[in-house]
């Protein structure tokens, strides 16, 4: 695939799956640790510190033959609010979605109160978002609040 720019590079199309765009530079790696994308065998090519007009600095990740789910796309919003889902089918953009935190959370992250029944039994936790730009959850059993620096993912 040739471009008008010689300095640009290309990375080559995926002809079904997922393009996720636009998320923060920084937060590239928590996406992937988040989906547990290393876990997968899927064909995978991801950039970071892109060259983005919103956000400065970029990260993109291309999966072939990997459509998500609802819960993996609030994974997703958790560290990388605005990014962008492109739906790919036989090589073209069918679907774009921007994902969205949603008002609940349940199973994504860990409660920070010790004390807290989540962490002290198999109770699966459950958050009431709070803000989305940053991230703060109140969870549903302790009522402690905790912003997106302290947060603790949970990964599969």
């Amino acid at each position: 695939m040739e471009s008008n720019n010689k300095t640009e590079r290309v990375v080559s199309a995926i002809e079904n799956g997922t393009v996720i765009d636009h998320i923060p530079a920084d937060a590239l790696f928590k996406v992937i640790q988040i989906l547990g994308l290393s876990h997968l065998s899927n064909q995978m090519t991801f950039g970071v510190n892109l060259n983005s007009q919103r956000l400065g600095k970029k990260g993109i990740i291309k999966i072939a033959d990997k459509f998500f789910k609802a819960e993996e796309i609030n994974r997703i919003a958790m560290v990388a609010p605005h990014a962008k889902l492109n739906i790919i089918r036989n090589f073209k953009v069918v679907e774009k979605l921007e994902v969205r935190l949603p008002e609940h959370i349940t199973g994504i992250v860990r409660c920070v109160n010790p004390k807290c029944i989540t962490n002290n039994n198999p109770v699966t936790p459950k958050f009431e978002v709070l803000s989305d730009s940053p991230v703060s959850l109140r969870c549903h059993y302790c009522e402690r609040i905790t912003d997106q620096t302290h947060l603790e993912y949970i990964t599969e």
